[in-house]
């Protein structure tokens, strides 16, 4: 197997991310059992902070918003004291290989539209920053096709420096990971087709090396003539601690 690219994956700046609507931002919400206070950490922010700001005034949430690129944490930052929302968001630049964040601080942790981790390091990273009962929801290549070509799984295994995912996989490894899995959800055809024409239209000569994968990627969805084979996936988890029962049977059987 070879080794993965260098993590995070690369996503311009300015390109709309898979799952950052208000609407997924809400459903997060819900299932995280988010109530004014609850304590959320949204890791790789963006320099529009939707979700923080979305989750500091609808829900009375108390925000640490974190990104690794410091132009996208000052420009949100200040956009952040324009609003007058200081109190209830706190932005950090943030380095992935030492997040500098306390254990246990968080009840939700939110992961919309970026891979930032291969995903065993993702929980690991993520799982002791969160209390107990914590939620966390974050994005993840899957496969989602019956037939999956051997280019596309070559690019990906390359990149993630693992095969591909069915989502109920990924679910399994939430679980192996020290996690209750509660939902999964993956963008459909169109939905995939309208997120890789802004990705593209946003990929500028400037990009350099690191965007050569994306753009392998790009040329593969491509081909694939409107019905994917991979998409990307929104996983939901609630942190899970040793020994603990598994939920009762939900149809009382």
């Amino acid at each position: 197997m070879s080794p993965a690219d260098s993590f995070p994956l690369y996503h311009p700046a300015d390109a709309r991310r898979a799952f950052s609507s208000d609407d997924v931002t809400r459903r997060f919400a819900k299932v995280a059992q988010l109530e004014p206070g609850a304590r959320v950490l949204v890791l790789g922010c963006g320099a529009d902070g939707a979700a923080a700001l979305l989750l500091a005034r609808e829900m009375g949430c108390s925000v640490v918003a974190a990104d690794m690129d410091e132009a996208l944490v000052s420009s949100f930052r200040e956009r952040v004291r324009n609003l007058g929302l200081t109190d209830r968001i706190d932005v950090r630049g943030v380095a992935l290989d030492s997040l500098g964040l306390p254990d246990g601080a968080f009840d939700a942790i939110l992961v919309q539209g970026r891979v930032l981790y291969t995903l065993r390091g993702t929980l690991s990273a993520l799982r002791p920053l969160l209390a107990r009962r914590g939620r966390l929801g974050m994005t993840f290549p899957a496969r989602v096709g019956r037939f999956l070509p051997k280019a596309a799984a070559e690019l990906w295994e390359r990149r993630l420096g693992a095969p591909l995912l069915l989502p109920r996989e990924l679910l399994q490894s939430l679980e192996l990971g020290g996690f209750e899995p509660e939902s999964a959800e993956s963008l459909h055809d169109v939905e995939l087709d309208d997120y890789y024409r802004e990705v593209e239209a946003s990929l500028r000569p400037t990009s350099g090396p690191q965007a050569s994968p994306l753009r392998e990627e790009l040329a593969l969805h491509r081909e694939s003539n409107g019905k994917a084979s991979v998409s990307y996936a929104f996983l939901i988890g609630r942190r899970k601690e040793p020994g603990e029962k598994p939920p009762a049977s939900r149809d009382r059987g």
